[in-house]
Parts: C-alpha cells; structure tokens; sequence
C-alpha cells in the first residue's frame, strides 16, 4: 500500500532533512513523499517553521534543474525558481538520499496552471466564448503548451528518475479559480461559471472543428447563453439537473453537447504524449477532483494512456468517498493505480476519527494507496491522525 504526503522544498529547507525524514517516517507512518516541483503563486501559513510564518512562493516555477538543450527550440519555457538557486535542489537530494530515508520519490508537477506564462504567452491561454483570456490556465488544444508540458515531464523524469510524477491541472482550468481577489456581484450559478469556463481560443476552434464540431455555432450558442444569465436580475439555473448529471445535462442542445464530449479529446492526448516522452521507469498519473469531466477529463479514456489516478475529495462523508473511489476504479481499470486524495487540513477534517473514516471507505472501495495534503501546512500533532489513517489497511 502506497502512502504519501504532499510537501513543498521550502518545509525540507525549513525543518531540515533528518526532521522531515524522520517524521515522514515514523510520526506520519507514511512511505512516499511528493515534492513539489513546479507550482504557481500563493501565501502558504508556516506553522511549523522556525524561520517564518508565512511564505509567498515565485509564482509559475520550477524546483528542478532543466536540461537546457531540450529548450533550445521551445517556445514556452519554464523558469528555475530562485528557491533552488538560493538553498539547494531538494529533489535532487530526495533522490539521491532514497537508499538512507527508504521513501519513494514522487513528482508533484503543476502542469497548465501558470499564470506568469500566461502573462508571457497570451496567446497559449483559455479563452472563454467572449474572448476573455484566463492568464492562469495554458490551454491543453495550444500546440506550444503541450510542447512546455510534455518536455518538462521528459526532462523531469530521464534527468532524476522519480518512482511517480503527479501531474495537477492537465485539463482546462474552471473560471471559478480563486484568482487574486475575485470580484462576482452575479452569484454565478455552477452553470454559469461551467459555460464561462469552456474555451473557445483559436487552438480549441481549429481543433474541434477538424474533428468535426461545430465550435463556431457553439461558441455563438454559448454567447447567448452568458448574455441571458448575466441579464437576470437575480441568478436562476436554465439546466436543473446541473451539475449532477454532468455534461449529459446539455443533450437537449446537441451542438454544445456534441463540444462539450469533444472536449476531453486534447486533454487525453496530452496525457497520452506525456506518457510516451516519459523515461519508462516513472509511472504518470493524474491528480484530479470528484468532477474531472469539468476540466475536460474523461477517466475512462484516461485510463488507457496513462497509469493511473490520484482522486481527492477532501471533504466528502465515507459514502461519498465509496462511491467516487468505485466509480473512478471503474472508469480507470482494475489494473491501473488509484490513489486516494485526503487532507488534514482542519477546515475539511476536524478530528482524527473522520480522517480514519475517509480513507478506511477508500481503501474499501478499491483505492491502492492514500496522498496525504499536506506535510507543511498542518501542525506537528495532526500528523498523528495521518499515522492512524495508515493502520487502517
């Protein structure tokens, strides 16, 4: 059984080394570490840092060393945090320590979520129907995009050999994203923010329509549909069974519908690219949420390309977990891993109890192994519940 713990290079800086694989180890009981390494901006709480409380990392960085010449020729490339020049490459250090710390090494790689190469690269971003660019999210259909991607995870995983690379925001990010103070007067309906979430940047429209969708006429149909929504005076849902019954919620407007199943289609091929440049000794899976079909995730298909999936419900009851847990096994495949994302911060978990409840349920339901968020951002005694989760199986 597979157990892991999300982490940052800033906590192995901060709390040293012998610390954190000594608390991995035997206060978390776990028996992985994921590092991240490339990861996009934010304010991060230190409770257990001697030297901070509180740390706002480089925004849309990478915590690895490049191999400059599979650059050259790129369009997109990525930026070596200042991090690593200033106090080390902890990935490199992880793997190299894996015979004295016993940990496997996995990858926790932010792929299209950048929103300091969206600035650079407007022309690599989603788009909504209006045009409106989102700055924070890559568009998987942008050939340059999933060129950047593609020969991170490549360059990633045939220079430091990790055991796992965990890929995060590989499929179309939502418009609801908790971008830098957010401003909605509107109180968006799910509908709402879903339609304002699909893309229809030239690379989507180019792309869909060479297989066949009319991404044109669709894009005009969803026009219409954001005008009329945001005209209201209060906010009403048009699609009732939505979000519960998915995209299938929009059969009764077939072109849309017919865009909408189109979608997952760049999504998968990327994955599917990825594992293809990957070093054959590094497993690829996704990291992705109970609703993956709102990014344009299809489990199902990507099951067949890649080797498994990481689902997170952070805050779901033990049914919830169960159902999603065996849903997701049967959309991936018996033979492919599932992980089961849980976290120990106290706002999704307030007690020890309910975090042995959620991961019980999913090692149930067929879960191979359990991520645990995350090793720096929660006090030292929660890493006792993390402990308790791991003696379950």
């Amino acid at each position: 059984m597979r157990y892991s713990m999300w982490a940052y290079p800033w906590d192995l800086q901060d709390l040293g080394l012998e610390t954190t694989y000594d608390e991995y180890r035997n206060k978390a009981g776990v028996n992985s570490i994921s590092l991240a390494v490339s990861y996009h901006a934010g304010r991060f709480l230190q409770p257990r840092s001697p030297h901070r409380k509180s740390y706002f990392p480089q925004d849309g960085t990478i915590y690895f060393t490049p191999e400059q010449n599979r650059w050259d020729d790129q369009e997109i490339k990525p930026l070596v945090a200042d991090n690593l020049h200033e106090k080390g490459d902890m990935l490199s250090v992880l793997i190299r320590d894996r015979p004295k710390h016993g940990l496997a090494v996995s990858c926790w790689t932010v792929c299209l979520h950048n929103t300091r190469l969206g600035m650079l690269h407007p022309d690599h971003v989603t788009r909504n129907a209006f045009g409106d660019p989102s700055y924070y999210s890559l568009c998987p259909s942008s050939p340059a995009a999933r060129s950047y991607v593609t020969t991170l995870i490549a360059d990633l995983t045939h220079n430091y050999r990790p055991d796992i690379v965990e890929l995060e925001t590989i499929g179309f990010m939502g418009f609801d994203h908790g971008y830098h103070h957010e401003k909605d007067g509107l109180s968006l309906t799910s509908e709402d923010e879903f339609l304002l979430s699909l893309c229809f940047c030239e690379h989507c429209t180019q792309a869909a329509t060479r297989s066949g969708v009319d991404a044109t006429n669709t894009k005009i149909l969803v026009k219409e549909l954001i005008e009329d929504a945001v005209a209201k005076e209060t906010p009403s849902p048009l699609f009732p069974s939505f979000p519960e019954d998915g995209i299938a919620a929009f059969k009764g407007l077939p072109t849309l519908y017919d865009f909408l199943k189109w979608r997952s289609q760049p999504v998968t091929s990327l994955v599917e690219s990825i594992r293809k440049a990957a070093h054959p000794e590094s497993k690829i899976v996704l990291i992705e949420g109970e609703n993956a079909w709102r990014d344009g995730v299809d489990l199902k298909a990507i099951g067949k390309v890649c080797d498994g999936v990481i689902l997170c419900a952070y805050s779901a009851n033990p049914e919830s977990v169960r159902a999603v847990i065996k849903s997701t096994r049967g959309a991936i495949g018996a033979d492919k891993y599932l992980g089961f994302g849980a976290s120990a911060f106290y706002e999704h978990t307030k007690s020890k109890d309910e975090l042995v409840e959620r991961v019980q349920a999913a090692l149930t339901a067929g879960a191979n192994g359990v991520n645990f968020y995350n090793y720096g951002l929660i006090p030292e005694p929660r890493l006792t519940w993390i402990k308790a989760s791991t003696e379950v199986s």
